[in-house]
């Protein structure tokens, strides 16, 4: 899974490109040495507080539309239909389980699908999302349960999964249609909800729709050099690598 969509790389240099000129003027183009002595990148702009804060406030003004635009998008979500499930079977450490089973006895269920790269090879991006799965106790209280899903055969994902130390549900649709029911030539997330023994599909979602779910990513989005990763619009000059380098 990487964090920039299919094209995204040529829009963003795009934006980059036509950002540049303003954002020349806004930051220093100086180099730093960091405590160690080692040479570091650009710096923003140093400011007085006064100036500061009218720039926050500027961008704060952004933020709410954007959250305005989400709460908007996410009240459709809840209004979206759904679609009706086949009884799929999975292999897991516990033995077959349908997927009625994998909702706990929960109402409503969210499904990571992992991808499968082939045999003793995992995709870097599905292993960053997956190690960002936290809070499931949590998450079960508000009615709701998750589960991994790949087509890795299920010693394929045991061994991965004891490797990485995670304890989430994860199962394998290997030898089943349902990744290519939901989809998921690669990675996507879907939500399912059932009635009685019925299970629906009601939303799902990938590439960037995927991305904004990590707590590290979102984290990163708000520091001044963001994820460091080459599809950003960031300013010339500051540090940027391979999205898997």
């Amino acid at each position: 899974m990487s964090s920039a969509g299919p094209g995204r790389l040529t829009e963003c240099e795009h934006l980059a490109q036509e950002a540049a000129p303003l954002v020349r003027g806004a930051f220093n183009r100086k180099v730093v040495d960091d405590r160690e002595g080692v040479q570091m990148t650009v710096m923003p702009e140093i400011v007085s507080a006064e100036k500061w804060q009218q720039d926050r406030d500027e961008l704060l003004k952004a933020e709410k539309e954007a959250t305005r635009t989400l709460d908007a998008i996410a009240a459709r979500r809840r209004r979206l239909p759904m679609v009706k499930f086949d009884r799929y079977v999975f292999d897991s450490s516990d033995g077959q389980k349908t997927l009625l089973d994998l909702f706990a006895g929960n109402g409503q269920l969210v499904v990571y699908q992992f991808m499968d790269n082939g045999p003793d090879e995992f995709c870097p991006g599905c292993t960053h999302f997956t190690n960002n799965v936290v809070g499931l106790a949590a998450l079960a209280e508000g009615g709701v349960s998750w589960a991994t899903v790949s087509n890795m055969p299920l010693a394929q994902i045991e061994a991965y999964k004891a490797r990485m130390g995670w304890t989430m549900p994860f199962v394998s649709s290997h030898g089943t249609t349902f990744a290519s029911d939901c989809g998921a030539s690669y990675f996507m997330l879907s939500v399912f909800l059932r009635d009685g023994e019925d299970v629906y599909r009601t939303y799902s979602t990938t590439a960037r729709g995927v991305d904004r779910l990590l707590f590290i990513n979102n984290i990163l989005d708000l520091t001044p050099y963001g994820r460091q990763e080459d599809w950003e619009d960031s300013p010339p000059g500051w540090p940027q690598h391979p999205t898997y380098g």
